[in-house]
């Protein structure tokens, strides 16, 4: 009964908007009623820029895309993956193999791999402070005060792995009025033939604790969701997550001209593994899995941050120092063969511990504006892999890798006013970075630990007679990332801007090497190098903001071009003896362009109407691997043909939002969002692929008469689109299906030698369609 009431309401959001545009605009008393529409087209204000206020996202140079609290709740966003289905160009998946590990891609530039020494090109900054470690990143979106999404490279404030742009969250911040607010809600699948439903609790409390010198704010979060798939293995739920989350803040003034706010969250994690499909035994548009081993994972992980701001009198400025900590461990165990029988399963752990710190100034010296600062950041990270393949080796597969990494930068901008409504922008940093590693080959070996210390990275493997155990190796890399860019306004409401600048995205160490061999051939061939290099990007970018005069539009357009050298890639391979090979390579050049348009426009002060279009044309310029997988093993046309991974050539979306007068009944807020997805390759070779996707949401929220109450429901992929997390090819599918009564299919496309070079895939699946309801309460 309850699904059948969840479907007619959502089914109504949209007939009741449709049906109400022509509602006539709130009079004077209305205007504290609460309103979507005036969420969503209020100011937004951004910290991206690190000037010594925040701006308003309208006048910045750079292309972004901005949420606060108010227009995540008007939007109905509670995790951050979600967000991909709203901008354009931007892919914020999680890799689905390893729980909460972010594998983001914005304008084409992006990474597959749950490899923990893997450096992102998408940079995450919480609080201020860079996530040097991908893991646990993809969370929901509790109690933040905004969220920014800077496209392109953003290494002259941000630093390195921000090629492909950086992602800003600022969690909630105490405030100097007693506020609280607590949220209760499920959701879960309609489908009879699907898991069961999650349940989530969270809640805030904030306030002054001395007045006027101590501010706190004390948030608590809770999920626990059963699972949304059915394993036909043993018809059990799948894909159990439970995630606690503890955030405090303390905000004190100790004297007018200084303002110091500490936070600190501690967070856990534990559920199943990875709900993974073999498309050598399913098609690719079922949610069907089959899988013997249900597979876990566990996380904790602490985070914490502490920024000083000092008011100075020279230029008027301010000097900022934010330090950072963070302590995060986890380890998973899956089914990778994804089959119900046992051919390749394997878990891993890691733990990952980091310090930064970064000092900076913001001042204004007449028409010059002045942005500086030094930063300082050091990570040690420690992972271990096992592999069981029964069918290969009794013994099972052990290695790893361990690495401590440094960086320091210093950098400076100046925005300089030629005219009132002509500025100019020059910058520069210069970085210095530094990465020790002990890499163990994951190979057939007695039980060992990496992150215990008792795996060998030296002397020979005693499974493999002339076989080395592994390498230590140190590297370091230094350059200067420059950028130049304008700012134009030809009319108050017009920005129109361009930048040219440059990124590094660090090199490093494979900690996963499963073929010893192919690995130190390529070493040899590199003249004994053993880390893979940087890659680099140039960007040239051109963009145009503009809002209405009477404030009811607003619109963003860009064009760029990405000049990437190269190219850092983690090639996937399936192979029989160590089930699959990735092997990370500087593999190629490549010339990536696009538009970009974000639009809205307030038809009526109660009826918003939203859209957005990405257009991306990525090509190989020149290929250094055999990345086809041709078995000549020559690189030739064939490679350069092949579509970059991670590169949608279109991403479009339209939605609306509609505010309906109740009296004194309240008010109601529909929305009504679709957006469209590309085919995007997964593999280099192209063997993999992660299919389109029309995500169509809808959600229906009633703001009460009792103040502080609203009450939603809400429904996400309504069209059931089938969605993973990846598409590795495996030698375990089509060829095993017979043994458990299954035809197997080998279902292959767009292969570019018409052979499907595997039997079998490890796709691990996101969630369907799924509906819920939640109530809020707030003072």
């Amino acid at each position: 009964m309850k699904f059948d009431f969840a479907k007619t309401m959502l089914a109504s959001a949209s007939a009741i908007a449709i049906c109400s545009t022509g509602a006539l605009a709130q009079d004077d008393s209305e205007d504290d009623r609460r309103s979507s529409v005036s969420a969503i087209m209020d100011v937004i204000q951004v910290t991206a820029t690190k000037r010594q206020d925040a701006e308003n996202v309208q006048d910045v140079p750079i292309s972004i895309t901005a949420f606060n609290s108010a227009s995540l709740d008007a939007l109905n966003m509670r995790d951050l993956e979600s967000l991909s289905y709203t901008m354009p160009n931007v892919t914020l998946d999680d890799i689905a193999t390893s729980r909460g590990t972010a594998n983001f891609a914005i304008r084409g530039l992006g990474v597959n791999s749950s490899i923990p020494s893997i450096d992102p090109t998408v940079g995450v900054f919480i609080d201020g402070v860079y996530m040097g470690y991908n893991g646990g990143l993809v969370f929901d979106m509790f109690d933040l005060d905004s969220i920014e999404v800077l496209r392109g490279p953003q290494g002259l404030l941000f630093g390195r792995n921000t090629t492909g742009g950086a992602i800003v969250i600022n969690t909630g911040s105490p405030t100097d009025e007693l506020t609280w607010a607590g949220r209760v809600g499920m959701e879960g699948p309609i489908d009879d033939d699907r898991g069961s439903w999650a349940r989530t609790f969270q809640g805030y409390v904030s306030g002054p604790i001395v007045e006027g010198v101590l501010n706190g704010r004390l948030g608590a979060y809770r999920n626990d969701d059963d699972g949304y798939f059915t394993n036909l293995y043993d018809g059990s739920d799948h894909g159990a997550n439970e995630a606690t989350i503890i955030r405090g803040s303390l905000e004190w003034f100790p004297s007018d001209n200084l303002t110091i706010l500490g936070k600190l969250e501690r967070s856990t994690g534990e559920g199943d593994g990875p709900s993974t499909q073999n498309r050598g035994l399913f098609e690719r548009d079922t949610f069907d899995i089959s899988i013997d081993e249900r597979g876990f994972y566990e996380s904790e992980a602490w985070l914490a941050s502490l920024r000083a701001d000092l008011d100075v009198s020279w230029g008027d400025g301010t000097i900022t120092n934010i330090v950072g900590y963070r302590d995060s461990e986890g380890s998973s165990y899956g089914d990778i063969d994804s089959t119900p029988g046992f051919f390749f399963h394997s878990g891993s752990e890691t733990v990952q511990e980091q310090f930064s710190n970064e000092l900076r100034y913001a001042g204004t010296f007449g028409n010059l504006d002045l942005t500086t600062g030094v930063y300082y950041f050091d990570q040690e990270i420690r992972y271990t892999e096992t592999r069981d393949l029964p069918t290969v080796s009794a013994a099972g597969f052990f290695g790893g890798g361990q690495q401590d990494h440094t960086v320091f930068g210093v950098f400076g901008q100046v925005d300089y006013s030629f005219t009132p409504n002509f500025i100019g922008s020059f910058g520069l940093r210069y970085s210095r970075e530094e990465k020790e590693a002990g890499i163990t080959y994951v190979r057939p070996r007695p039980a060992c630990s990496v992150v215990d210390g008792t795996c060998p990275t030296s002397g020979t493997n005693p499974f493999v007679p002339g076989e080395n155990n592994g390498f230590t190796d140190s590297d370091e890399w230094t350059n200067v990332t420059p950028k130049v860019g304008f700012q134009y306004f030809p009319s108050e409401n017009t920005n129109i801007y361009g930048n040219y600048t440059r990124g590094f995205r660090s090199g490093g160490y494979n900690f996963r090497i499963t073929a010893p061999a192919p690995f130190e051939a390529i070493v040899a061939a590199n003249g004994g190098q053993i880390a893979f290099d940087e890659e680099t990007v140039d960007s040239y970018e051109i963009g145009l903001r503009h809002q209405t005069e009477d404030g009811r539009g607003q619109f963003s357009l860009g064009a760029y071009m990405t000049e990437v050298e190269d190219m850092q890639r983690e090639v996937n391979a399936s192979d029989p003896t160590a089930g699959v090979v990735q092997t990370i390579l500087n593999t190629a050049d490549a010339t990536i362009t696009g538009l970009e348009f974000e639009g809205r426009y307030a038809i009526t002060e109660n009826f918003l109407i939203m859209a957005n279009l990405g257009l991306i044309d990525a090509e190989y310029d020149a290929v250094r691997f055999n990345i086809s997988a041709d078995p000549g093993g020559l690189v030739d046309g064939d490679d350069l043909a092949l579509a970059l991974p991670r590169v949608p050539e279109s991403t479009w979306g339209i939605g609306f939002i509609h505010d309906l007068d109740l009296g004194d009944n309240g008010s109601i807020s529909s929305r009504v969002n679709y957006q469209y997805r590309d085919r995007v390759a997964y593999t280099d070779s192209n063997f993999g692929w992660i299919q389109e996707a029309g995500m169509l949401d809808a959600n229906l929220t009633w703001y009460t008469p009792v103040d502080g109450l609203e009450v939603s429901i809400f429904g996400r992929n309504l069209l059931d689109e089938v969605q993973a997390g990846g598409d590795t090819q495996l030698p375990f599918g089509g060829n095993v299906a017979p043994l458990f009564g299954l035809a197997g299919l080998n279902d292959g496309v767009d292969q570019p030698f018409g052979a499907y070079p595997a039997v079998g895939t490890l796709s691990p699946l996101k969630p369907g369609r799924t509906v819920g309801f939640e109530l809020t309460i707030s003072r």
